[in-house]
């Protein structure tokens, strides 16, 4: 196959309005509606028909990407797979008896090649055991027995295995670090003696644990499916009389992790601030902090910076006014202007288009990365999605709408295809993301044994935490004495 740019750069190349949606030679336009050669709208049985190769037509990658990645909102995957592989049938039936074999032999590598693009773009859709049965199906079909295709089908599948296989391990991991941190948590409440160590003692260099930061970001990014992005939105469609249709569509929580990492890391830093006795510890863990944070938005890594960010702003780390009078703020103005949420978050947009422009013209993986605020992507997408209608009056695909939407899901995905080019660093990594964190409430409660209440709002918090604090210390105490009989 020859090589091919970049869905990012297809998606911003200048011609992509000339030539995205050529359509084939013998079709007409029945059913898809264009405007200066662009494809606008477009009933979804068209839509499918111009998916599909013919001998001399093959879809643009961009066409492709663009209605793999919406049509989930309007037909199963399986199905469309199943559809797919029916109108490929269809037009073999259609062909003369003498050029069968002929045929074939043209419009066969292109099948080939949209079953391997979808493979390699959506493998995650794979995981529904009919997807996969139509995958082998429609293969089977297509090439008929042919031996010079089937080496080309098994290589297919032989990667697409290998993507599930390491998807499963690394759910897998997930659960397990997830599990020790639980467990963890566990010993913190039952003997509170035997805290962990802070940041500092496991990694002093604020660099290095912005690296390591980054290493969990990107290994995360990467196993974010692009379709998770529609289907966090998904709706029932007016137009689709199955009720139970979107039950089973969801077959990955990545993105749901990743904003849940996102979470971690910014209670962890704010665990690691209220957690000191002495103001000079609080105060000199809140400049690390904004050290790390600095190095974060010289990566790129504006997700891991914002979620340092929140942490220095949650309630129970702002509240501490001694602490914060010893600390020079200077760096942390800067960096919280950078993220200023005002503008729709117009310093940091600024910010991420220069950086994505540093990723494009990189010659160096540390140079290309890009890891993007998460929740605002995702809020991005939902009111993209939110704000126009998925069907238009006449009942057509609006498809211009499926266009923005994939153009800005494609440039995540080029982004998270980044290696990260840091040394890993497994203590800290394992200190990061397993290192139990103080819930809200215990947050509260070790600010004000820090700092005391400074309002009648704040006292009458503080009585009720220590109150629910020492029915728990009773109950942990029972756990105990349980356990040593």
């Amino acid at each position: 196959m020859p090589q091919t740019p970049t869905l990012v750069a297809m998606f911003d190349s200048s011609s992509f309005n000339r030539n995205l949606y050529q359509t084939k030679e013998e079709e007409s336009c029945s059913g898809l509606y264009y405007q200066d050669n662009n494809l606008l709208s477009g009933s979804l049985e068209a839509l499918i028909q111009h998916l599909v190769p013919s001998v001399d037509y093959y879809p643009d990658r961009t066409y492709i990407f663009t209605f793999l990645l919406s049509s989930r909102l309007f037909i199963h995957p399986f199905e469309l797979m199943a559809k797919v592989c029916h109108v490929c049938l269809e037009q073999q039936r259609q062909n003369e008896p003498g050029t069968d074999k002929s045929q074939l032999r043209k419009i066969a590598p292109k099948i080939l090649q949209l079953l391997a693009e979808w493979t390699e773009t959506f493998p995650y859709d794979f995981r529904d055991e009919r997807m996969m049965r139509n995958l082998k199906d429609t293969a089977h079909r297509i090439t008929n027995g042919d031996e010079m295709y089937r080496k080309n089908v098994q290589q297919i599948i032989q990667n697409l295995i290998r993507k599930l296989a390491a998807l499963s391990q690394y759910e897998e991991l997930i659960a397990k670090i997830n599990a020790q941190s639980t467990d963890r948590m566990t010993v913190l409440k039952t003997k509170p003696q035997s805290i962990q160590r802070d940041i500092i003692t496991i990694c002093s260099d604020p660099y290095t644990l912005a690296q390591q930061l980054t290493h969990i970001e990107l290994e995360r990014l990467s196993y974010i499916g692009p379709e998770e992005f529609v289907q966090a939105f998904v709706q029932k469609d007016p137009l689709d009389n199955d009720q139970s249709c979107y039950g089973d569509r969801k077959k990955t929580r990545n993105l749901e992790a990743y904003v849940e990492w996102f979470n971690r890391l910014s209670y962890l830093v704010a665990t690691e601030i209220c957690m000191p006795v002495k103001k000079k510890h609080r105060a000199r863990m809140i400049e690390f902090f904004i050290d790390v944070a600095r190095e974060c938005f010289n990566i790129g890594n504006f997700n891991s910076l914002m979620a340092i960010i929140s942490g220095m702003n949650m309630s129970p780390v702002s509240r501490l006014k001694k602490t914060w009078a010893k600390v020079k703020t200077a760096k942390f103005d800067i960096l919280e202007h950078q993220m200023d949420p005002s503008s729709n978050f117009y310093n940091y947009r600024t910010a991420l288009r220069g950086a994505a422009q540093r990723s494009l013209t990189a010659h160096s993986n540390r140079e290309k990365i890009v890891i993007p605020f998460c929740s605002l992507l995702i809020k991005d997408i939902y009111f993209l999605n939110e704000g126009c209608t998925n069907r238009l009056p006449n009942g057509h695909v609006n498809f211009e709408k499926f266009w923005e939407l994939a153009r800005q899901v494609s440039e995540f995905m080029a982004w998270r295809q980044v290696e990260c080019p840091f040394e890993k660093d497994r203590k800290i990594l394992h200190y990061v993301l397993t290192v139990p964190i103080f819930s809200e409430d215990a947050l509260y409660l070790a600010s004000y044994e820090s700092e005391g209440p400074e309002n009648h709002i704040e006292k009458d918090r503080w009585k009720t935490l220590r109150y629910v604090n020492w029915i728990i210390s009773l109950g942990n105490q029972t756990y105990l004495l349980n356990c040593d009989l």
